[in-house]
């Protein structure tokens, strides 16, 4: 059990020992058969540190500040007192279909990544219940999303734009809402959301449950709190062995490498041992774009995920990465990036030097979810290195000066576990019978059409036709390949002229003389 359950086993109650929160279980936090019997089916049957913290101040209906990094579990903190208020159809006189019903509960969320994954969490905590939950962001049609609501909602779980764009066309209504949570909320200030944010809150009822999660409290977010909580149980859990406020079970390694050397030195550093899933941060789209570009042709199975991808293709890499379907790596932005909730990352690689001490908490938030260990490794260009040594002081780290490294530097190899040998590029695999180098099957005899606009293609092309004219009768049309060719035209004689005038060799060659010796 770790320090951090012992705080929370202090904190649940005095007489409370860590042995008893391990094997204590949601019933014994009071939670309901329904959710308890849906969660067991998942295999979730005892609570993480800050849900065990949460629980028994939440489920009283109490507002509640939770401050905790990313991937402890605190979905689950909000989300089973939240769906324990929710009433169903049935239960609130309702038969039939509950149309009009309005939300009773709403969160809110930086991004759209971030308001599936707790919808998806809501899901499985509600199987057993019949609660409709409709999640609300953009990137998407107006049109089902309006449809969901109009067919009744009992929880919304949406972005703050798209949440009051359907608010201001007064198809969203806040007026039955009782419960609140703002998820993420230093996020949302990152983004500038905090005034959408603020204008949300004040259109729900003043009487309700206010619960806010974040893993940092800037002035303003506890500004807000201030403003909008009634008197707020604060509840934060941390590790005193973590550096800083960076978890403990993230290994980190910090180089300094050349820009032109990093992407060999990544696709080597991909190779290490036990290496899954893998996120890289980028600063920039085109950087992102170049990178999972590069990586492909090396051989790996990777992908770009940035805002300039259009929300399907964003969510189809992000399930491909989820479910193993032939990605596992995201090359991603800070942006795009926020809100990833995927529990068995590997490794994170900072490709580029983070702007600031948040950022590299976050990025390296994304590993070593869930009680795992991960890996962070962080390139920093010579440029970056008066912004890195900021960084570094932020989090008393011990990498004030990183190790000069390349691809070739043999610590590299042996601290990230690399086998000896190993280069940037994967062995492709020898094409099997029946397919060409590409990994395409083709039929036996077929030929691999030739690029369109080839040179040679189109000379072969000319050349075939040229000879089934020649061999057709005059004045017969003949056919090459899928096109018509009439029968060749006499040959033209191109005239050599000097100042507009036939020159001598030509006015003799149109005389029929023969040309003088030269």
């Amino acid at each position: 059990m770790t320090d951090i359950a012992q705080v929370a086993a202090a904190q649940v109650s005095p007489d409370v020992t860590v042995e008893d929160l391990a094997e204590q279980t949601f019933a014994d936090f009071g939670v309901s058969e329904e959710i308890t019997s849906a969660l067991a089916a998942k295999g979730i049957e005892h609570p993480f540190p800050i849900q065990a913290l949460t629980l028994p101040v939440a489920l009283t209906g109490a507002d509640i500040i939770g401050q905790a990094k990313t991937g402890t579990g605190k979905t689950l903190g909000f989300g089973i007192p939240l769906l324990q208020r929710v009433t169903g159809p049935e239960e609130d006189g309702f038969t039939g279909e509950a149309a009009g019903r309005s939300p009773q509960a709403l969160v809110v969320v930086p991004t759209r990544e971030l308001a599936k994954q707790v919808a998806d969490d809501f899901l499985v905590a509600s199987a057993n219940r019949n609660i409709s939950i409709v999640t609300i962001y953009g990137g998407k049609d107006f049109d089902p999303q309006i449809a969901s609501l109009k067919a009744g909602a009992d929880v919304v779980v949406g972005t703050p734009g798209r949440l009051l764009d359907l608010y201001g066309r007064r198809v969203l209504k806040l007026d039955a809402v009782r419960t609140v949570v703002l998820d993420e909320a230093d996020e949302m200030l990152d983004l500038g959301f905090l005034p959408d944010v603020e204008r949300i809150i004040a259109a729900v009822p003043p009487v309700r449950q206010t619960m806010l999660f974040s893993a940092t409290m800037p002035g303003a977010v506890i500004t807000m709190a201030r403003r909008y909580m009634s008197k707020p149980t604060h509840i934060r859990t941390q590790d005193p062995d973590d550096q800083g406020t960076t978890a403990k079970n993230v290994k980190q390694f910090v180089y300094r490498a050349h820009s032109m050397d990093k992407s060999e030195l990544v696709a080597r550093a991909l190779q290490a041992e036990g290496r899954g899933k893998t996120i890289i941060f980028a600063r920039t789209k085109r950087t992102a774009d170049r990178l999972a570009e590069e990586l492909v042709d090396r051989g790996f199975e990777a992908r770009p995920l940035h805002g300039d991808l259009n929300q399907q293709a964003r969510e189809r890499a992000l399930k491909q990465f989820r479910e193993g379907g032939g990605v596992d790596i995201l090359v991603a932005t800070d942006v795009a990036a926020r809100g990833i909730d995927i529990d068995d990352v590997t490794h994170v690689f900072n490709y580029q030097c983070p702007d600031d001490e948040k950022t590299y908490i976050h990025r390296i938030g994304r590993t070593g979810r869930a009680g795992r260990t991960g890996v962070a490794i962080t390139l920093v260009d010579w440029d970056d290195m008066p912004k890195w040594r900021l960084v570094n002081k932020a989090l008393d780290l011990d990498f004030d000066e990183p190790a000069e490294t390349y691809s070739s530097s043999p610590h590299l190899f042996t601290d990230l576990g690399i086998p000896e040998g190993t280069k940037g590029r994967l062995r492709r695999r020898k094409p099997a019978a029946g397919e060409d180098s590409s990994g395409d099957r083709r039929e036996r005899g077929e030929r691999k059409p030739a690029r369109g606009g080839s040179r040679r293609a189109g000379s072969d092309r000319r050349s075939a036709s040229s000879r089934s004219a020649g061999d057709a009768p005059k004045g017969e049309a003949t056919k090459s390949g899928d096109r018509d060719t009439e029968a060749p035209r006499r040959s033209r004689t191109r005239r050599r002229t000097r100042s507009g005038k036939p020159s001598g060799h030509t006015a003799r060659a149109e005389r029929g003389d023969a040309p003088a010796a030269e």
